[in-house]
């Protein structure tokens, strides 16, 4: 008895420590409103991860200005690392549904994030969000690149698709974007190719199975291959690219039986 006494004064006391130190440490923790880190002076960027120059920020600052002048859209920059001021940049900048804050934070896998009005989405909608973040945001891009250039570019490609009344993907192309859209092409012009290969005597195209299978080539051809890179650029060139490889992954297969046929055989 005297032992299970102390066990449940034991338990009794851990339970009041676990009490105190979660009133003690719960208000530092959880202190995501810090108005001590906003700036005594207005401006469109708060650079706390020191991700610009000095010129870089004002620059950025006056073209934000000048942007939101013109059109009525509102951009702000906020960079943090170790330090944020969280909720508080809402009434700092006066956020609202014409607004977008982008969040570059450095300890996160991807460096972008962007808090979005709901007035973007009619002409912005989420999956182009989506593909700007992972787009300038991924640790190959900045690594490459820098932070300063990925924020620099998400904003330039938003302003150029606000200036156009919106946009439906992100424009332009990467070549590693490009180089799946042409491996995808290839693959559907194998597709085609060994559907087409003849399959009765006296046959040269089995047309009927080319247009069987027409949905699975024709998807990774069109919606995979070609469609991605007409709605990013109106450079002809990739577009060149995708159409020869599909023509030479078609080839390939529809004459590898022939070229894979041994002279004993057709001896």
């Amino acid at each position: 008895m005297p032992t299970l006494r102390v066990r449940r004064l034991l338990q009794g006391l851990m339970a009041l420590m676990v009490v105190f130190s979660v009133w003690t440490i719960a208000p530092t923790a959880g202190a995501y409103n810090n108005p001590d880190l906003l700036p005594d002076h207005p401006t469109n960027v708060i650079d706390l991860a020191n991700e610009f120059t000095k010129t870089q920020e004002e620059l950025l600052s006056e073209d934000l200005s000048q942007f939101e002048t013109e059109t009525g859209w509102k951009l702000r920059v906020l960079t943090q690392s170790d330090r944020t001021p969280g909720t508080a940049v809402k009434g700092f900048w006066g956020l609202d549904n014409k607004s977008v804050l982008l969040v570059a934070d450095t300890r996160g896998g991807n460096l972008l994030n962007f808090s979005v009005g709901d007035d973007f989405y009619p002409l912005l909608s989420r999956t182009f969000w989506i593909e700007l973040q992972t787009r300038f945001g991924n640790q190959f891009f900045v690594r490459d690149n820098g932070g300063d250039q990925a924020i620099l570019q998400a904003l330039d490609s938003v302003k150029g698709c606000l200036r156009q009344g919106g946009c439906s993907v992100v424009p332009g192309l990467p070549r590693e974007q490009w180089l799946l859209t042409l491996i995808t092409s290839t693959v559907g012009g194998l597709v085609f190719g060994f559907a087409a290969q003849p399959r009765k005597e006296g046959q040269v195209f089995a047309w009927q199975w080319a247009l069987i299978f027409s949905p699975l080539w024709g998807i990774l051809f069109l919606a995979f291959g070609i469609g991605p890179v007409v709605t990013r650029t109106a450079d002809w060139l990739p577009i060149f690219r995708n159409v020869a490889g599909f023509a030479i992954g078609a080839l390939v297969a529809f004459l590898a039986p022939t070229l894979g046929r041994s002279p004993s055989s057709e001896t």
